[in-house]
């Protein structure tokens, strides 16, 4: 078993970047690099690039998602980067979506720890959850899934008009180009490669933004959220008492 490294001292443009809840970020990045390690959310060897490789990677995402609106972080794992999106816009209402167990309980335990007030935790994976949780304005994603399988399970959730902000790496044009037919069936309209970051960080995070039209998901979205209000009134209907 590999021991953890010590965690690092946030780097001044930290402080620049998560402004009046710096201290927040930094508890969070201890909870990462203690607990985070131990459950196995974080690998050992990502504790001294975690603020670098992770925590600001995360953050500047903000520079892109529009102001006051609602947005599900799918597969948000340890919490990136919905939590370090949540420290430094406050004004957003964000869901971390997670199916696994252990991580959910560290997610709600983190948000406890750090006084997220905007944040909520949701189980469940993001297919099975259309229809369940109420429609998004933003998507957010990081090494989730390729490019066409992420935006299969993460445009459904969204609301017309609303997009997916998926963090990715240098692959990101090439998985744009080969989800193209993917993302028109899902119903996107728009989709482009920018670059968050670009003032604080020495290498920017590429952002992949997919717009969505009418009709986010696709056919098949709208049949689940159709069925999902059905069974939903069924429920309630079958919760009142005949006279």
């Amino acid at each position: 078993m590999i021991e953890a490294a010590e965690l690092p001292p946030a780097p001044e443009q930290a402080k620049a970047v998560f402004g009046e809840y710096f201290p927040q970020a930094v508890r969070y990045a201890e909870l990462l690099a203690d607990a985070g390690v131990r459950r196995g959310l974080i690998g050992p060897r990502e504790v001294p690039r975690l603020w670098e490789r992770h925590l600001l990677n995360c953050a500047v995402l903000s520079e892109v998602v529009p102001a006051d609106v609602s947005v599900c972080d799918v597969g948000s794992g340890a919490g990136l980067p919905g939590i370090p999106l949540a420290l430094t816009r406050p004004d957003l209402r964000i869901t971390l979506l997670e199916p696994l167990l252990r991580r959910t309980t560290f997610l709600e335990e983190a948000v406890r720890e750090l006084g997220l007030e905007n944040v909520t935790v949701a189980r469940g994976r993001a297919e099975e959850m259309v229809g369940k949780l109420p429609q998004v304005d933003v998507v957010t994603a990081r090494a989730v899934a390729p490019l066409d399988r992420l935006a299969g399970w993460g445009l459904p959730l969204l609301r017309q008009r609303g997009e997916m902000l998926a963090l990715k790496g240098d692959t990101a044009e090439e998985e744009l180009a080969a989800a193209r037919d993917a993302l028109h069936k899902l119903g996107a309209v728009e989709w482009s490669v920018v670059q968050a970051g670009e003032d604080v960080l020495e290498v920017p995070s590429t952002v992949v933004r997919v717009l969505v039209g009418e009709s986010p998901g696709g056919v098949k979205a709208a049949a689940r959220r159709a069925k999902a209000v059905r069974a939903n009134r069924s429920a309630r209907g079958g919760g009142r008492r005949r006279r």
